[in-house]
């Protein structure tokens, strides 16, 4: 091993950003990866192959054994049997006298043996309860509690009740037959087949013939009741060992377990302290049960912090600290965990090696530092210290990352014989690389093998993946995958199943989404609104007015509530469509026979008309409105002046809001929609008109009407008017909003803002927050010189306007434009602000450190960019 995995070191390259797949860029189709094109035909250069490596890690991962050629010759002939007819006789008689042949000294130990490693090797459990039958049938020899104990084990695990239970009933039929404690192995066998009542019931008439249970039944019984949760049970029985003198450091075990299961952790917690205190025997398993419990409750730093303070009495953890860090892998708490062990400094404590080896491979993988993971790995491998699931999980994430899929995929199908199971960390890694390469129909498998054993991957690589099987139209595959998700019933089921639907609505396979809508309506379930929405909008895209009407009719039947930009959709497809005067006003007559008239319905579709370019519809609405009763609000009022003004209609909005202002005295929202809609409509000269008329009749303009006015002004270059207008905000308001105070920043990539800020400042008299601002657009503009760390700037835009993310943004440009550092300190001011770092903001710092050449620090930023959800922009896109 120590040979192959040092060939595959020089195979590993550097860290690069690429497209696998050689395509566009998109959210889809961009991945991390750290090797490079010429790692398949290095690792042909050295000879090596999956097959190899994975052979040569078997031996590390398996756990010791001892010499099982003569266990595998027992099994081969148990085998044999099993496949020939159960009822032939003569099969069982040949194995009986092939298994006599190998001159087996029979012993508890040696059966114990047998048993043990046909259930650790796959070897099925039919042979070993042939073993099992055969050894008793063997003059000399009777099999005892243990080995009962562990058939019944076997069988209980393998949940094959039905047969246990046949078992046990033969047992009972031939009670003349075993010289051992008959009722103890019945006991034990029902408690482990999952029926403590017949379990209880049979120890009942034991204590009433006189005659008890021993020590290893009695925590076999005792276990079993808290596993069914029949804890009064349980408490009983436990009462029962302390009156026997017969507890031990497993009695305080499964007591710790059974107030786990009763959700009660604090109070194991403190259990668990208690024996300490009294100088009992704290087991290192106690303590795993309860870490796992506080970890399966989102504990991670309360599980952390017992197992700091059981470290210091000299408690044996290790298999506590692998739970932990298990349990953290899985949960996708690994940044946090690894940020808090280094905080906490607890590998500068007595713990496992092994613990302390799996947080460094673990960080390493996190930071790309495949070498160093390599080098690691030899040095355990060096030192004995043998893997554990978390180990086994990293290596095949080392795979992944370091771009040898094909590694990663022969360690994955072999995964049986090491007994590894995946975290959900792990799956992702190993599903998102498959997508990448294009081995879609192998990602898939994994996916599904992954939701059979219970987890769901995240939703960024399980779109991924379907993405991808819808575009190689692979329909069969991604209905079992929804069966096989309400099977398994996980919650909330219909959310997984509306990933799918969007998938294919987003590759315009919005027909295909609507057969997998229906199939899964006719089983009752249903869908969330963002699936309702993705479907309306696919059909609209493909002119399909009259399905995307019925499914708003259906998406408010379910009580979800459209918005208007759903409406607005809808509506825009209806005129496009043949006659749509019919389709809309069809639309419009279901809405009122379904719901209650009221002006909200007829204001949706003024809206709708008025962006469907139809304002002669939104007119006809208007007046329907006014025929049905319903006096037309402000809100109508304005909704209807927008839709005129949005299609430069504007000598019909002028006309419109002059008889609104007969009808009723002409008011601040009035007005503001008026100037709102003139500057969208892009018509300044008329807002400003509007603008002057509201302050003359002693109208204050709202805030949004100065933010689009001040926008307009500045998007034309008319610097000197917005200058003017900030200022008249100021003198008016005392202060700026964010909005304005981004455009004033945005527009600052010439000199011309601050020229006219300087012009205005010589004729009027500036106030000391008129100077900030002054100095503000100059630092930006670069017309003055000043300290530009993050502290200095910050403080001076605070003193002009309330910051916001965009701020920053803007902000964090300026800065990685000079020194790409001072980005990562504003990042962290960001966060420590309580802001959330959006699209923009991972976009300017990768921005920044590709230009810079720091590619590797690049791809670190760019895998929690895609986690989050975000993908590049193309100004960016085309730096890598």
């Amino acid at each position: 091993m120590l040979k192959l995995l040092g060939s595959i070191k020089h195979v590993s390259k550097s860290p690069v950003l690429k497209n696998r797949n050689g395509n566009s860029y998109s959210h889809s189709s961009l991945f991390i990866s750290s090797s490079c094109s010429s790692d398949s035909s290095s690792v042909r250069c050295l000879n090596l192959s999956a097959k190899d490596v994975v052979a040569s890690l078997r031996d590390w991962f398996k756990p010791p054994t001892p010499n099982t050629a003569f266990l595998d010759r027992i099994f081969s002939i148990l085998s044999s049997q099993e496949q020939a007819a159960r009822d032939d006789a003569s099969s069982r008689h040949a194995a009986d006298l092939a298994l006599s042949h190998l001159n087996i000294h029979l012993c508890e130990e040696f059966v114990l043996q047998v048993l043990s490693y046909g259930r650790r090797s796959s070897k099925g459990v039919l042979s070993c309860l042939k073993f099992f039958d055969w050894a008793g049938r063997q003059p000399g020899f009777q099999h005892t509690r243990a080995t009962y104990h562990a058939i019944f084990k076997i069988l209980s695990k393998a949940k094959l009740m039905p047969l246990m239970l046949e078992f046990l009933q033969d047992f009972m039929k031939h009670r003349c037959s075993h010289t051992i404690r008959f009722y103890e192995i019945l006991v034990m066998g029902y408690a482990l087949a999952g029926k403590p009542g017949m379990a209880l019931q049979l120890f009942g008439r034991m204590r009433f013939q006189g005659t008890d249970l021993g020590t290893f039944a009695y925590h076999v019984l005792l276990n079993a009741l808290v596993d069914e949760s029949c804890f009064d049970a349980a408490d009983m029985v436990a009462k029962q060992i302390f009156m026997m003198g017969f507890e031990n450091d497993i009695t305080y075990s499964i007591l710790v377990k059974c107030l786990c299961k009763q959700q009660k952790l604090d109070e194991a917690v403190a259990y668990l302290r208690s024996l300490a205190e009294r100088r009992k025997f704290v087991s290192g398993h106690a303590v795993s049960i309860v870490v796992n419990a506080l970890c399966k409750g989102n504990r991670f730093k309360h599980a952390a912090t017992l197992l700091q303070e059981f470290t210091e009495l000299n408690v044996p953890l290790e298999h506590a600290y692998g739970i932990w860090l298990h349990n953290v892998v899985q949960q996708g708490r690994l940044n946090w965990s690894l940020d808090f062990v280094n905080s906490t400094k607890l590998l500068d404590k007595d713990v496992p090696p092994l613990f302390q080896c799996n947080v460094l491979v673990l960080r390493l993988l996190r930071e790309y530092r495949m070498n160093e993971v390599y080098d690691l790995l030899i040095e355990m491998h060096k030192d004995g210290i043998s893997p554990d699931k978390v180990t086994m999980n990293a290596v095949l994430c080392f795979f992944c990352k370091a771009g040898m899929v094909d590694f990663a995929i022969e360690l994955y199908n072999s995964r049986s014989e090491f007994g590894l199971s995946l975290s959900r960390m792990t799956y992702c890694h190993l599903i998102n690389d498959l997508c990448s390469i294009g081995v879609i129909d192998e990602a898939y498998c994994v996916l599904r093998n992954s939701i059979r054993e219970g987890y769901f991957p995240s939703k960024r690589i399980f779109v991924i993946l379907v993405d991808a099987l819808c575009k190689d139209g692979k329909l069969d595959k991604i209905k079992e995958l929804v069966v096989l998700i309400l099977e398994r019933k996980f919650r909330p089921s219909h959310a997984k199943c509306d990933l799918f639907i969007v998938a294919l609505c987003k590759i315009n396979r919005v027909e295909d989404a609507y057969l997998l809508h229906g199939e899964l309506s006719r089983l009752n379930k249903d869908f969330s609104p963002e699936t309702y929405f993705h479907l309306i909008h696919g059909f609209c895209k493909s002119n399909r007015g009259d399905i995307a009407a019925a499914l708003l009719l259906e998406m408010q039947e379910k009580a979800h509530k459209p918005n208007r930009k759903l409406f607005r959709f809808v509506f825009c497809c209806l005129c496009g469509m043949q006659s749509p005067e019919n389709q809309f006003f069809k639309l419009l007559e279901m809405q009122l026979s379904q719901f209650e008239p009221s002006s909200q319905i007829f204001n949706y579709f003024i809206v709708g008309a008025g962006y469907a370019k139809k304002p002669e519809l939104a007119k006809e609405v208007f007046e329907m409105m006014q025929r049905s009763g319903i006096t037309p609000s402000l809100r109508s009022d304005i909704l209807m002046l927008l839709s005129y003004l949005m299609n430069d209609r504007i000598s019909d909005g002028l006309n419109f809001f002059n008889d609104v202002r007969q009808r009723s005295r002409a008011g601040r929202k009035l007005y503001s929609s008026m100037v709102v809609g003139l500057c969208k409509a892009d018509r300044i000269d008329y807002a400003l008109n509007f603008m002057r008329e509201m302050r003359n009749n002693n109208v204050l303009p709202s805030m949004e009407c100065y933010e689009l006015l001040i926008q307009s002004l500045c998007r034309k270059e008319s610097y000197g008017l917005a200058v003017s207008l900030v200022n008249e905000l100021e003198k008016t308001r005392g202060y700026i909003t964010s909005f304005i105070g981004n455009v004033l920043l945005h527009s600052l990539k010439t000199e011309k803002l601050y020229e006219a800020w300087v012009q205005f400042r010589e004729l009027q008299d500036e106030t000391a927050d008129i100077l900030f601002l002054g100095q503000l657009i100059g630092i930006f503009s670069g017309c003055i010189k000043a300290n530009q760390d993050i502290e200095t700037l910050e403080e001076i835009i605070a003193k002009c306007f309330p910051t916001d993310v965009y701020t920053y943004n803007t902000l964090l440009r300026k800065l990685s434009a000079s020194k790409v550092d001072h980005a990562f300190e504003l990042y962290n001011w960001i966060c420590e602000k309580g802001y959330k770092p959006n699209r923009w903001t991972y976009d300017i710092i990768i921005h920044g450190l590709l230009r810079k050449g720091r590619r590797a620090e690049a791809q670190r930023w760019l895998e929690e960019m895609f986690e989050k959800g975000f993908d590049l922009t193309e100004r960016t896109k085309l730096l890598i």
